[in-house]
């Protein structure tokens, strides 16, 4: 059983890791949006496409632009911390408890 415990700790961390990493993307993407960048670099281009698909859905279903401010990644922010700290943890725990 120890096997299957130290995947799953393993698979807790690439997630965790996976998951920090796709954060900065989102702060990246969003402070890149308060200057006027050039849409055709491609450090802009790879943010707009690695973003857009998790950000659109959200702002197509809620109104989340208050005062010119879009708060989706706001939203996508605070679900990546919840899914670190429910999802990882809970990783975490049954690996501990299967070893």
């Amino acid at each position: 059983m120890f096997v299957f415990s130290n995947f799953l700790v393993a698979t807790a961390k690439i997630l965790n890791i996976a998951l920090t990493l796709y954060m900065w993307i989102i702060i990246a993407r969003a402070v890149i949006s308060w200057v006027n960048p050039d849409p055709f670099n491609p450090i802009v281009r790879f943010l707009n496409n690695i973003t857009e698909p998790v950000l659109y859905p959200i702002r197509r279903r809620m109104p989340v632009f208050f005062g010119g401010i879009d708060f989706s990644p706001i939203l996508i922010i605070l679900a990546i911390i919840f899914l670190q700290t429910f999802l990882v943890q809970s990783l975490y725990q049954l690996a501990s408890r299967i070893g």
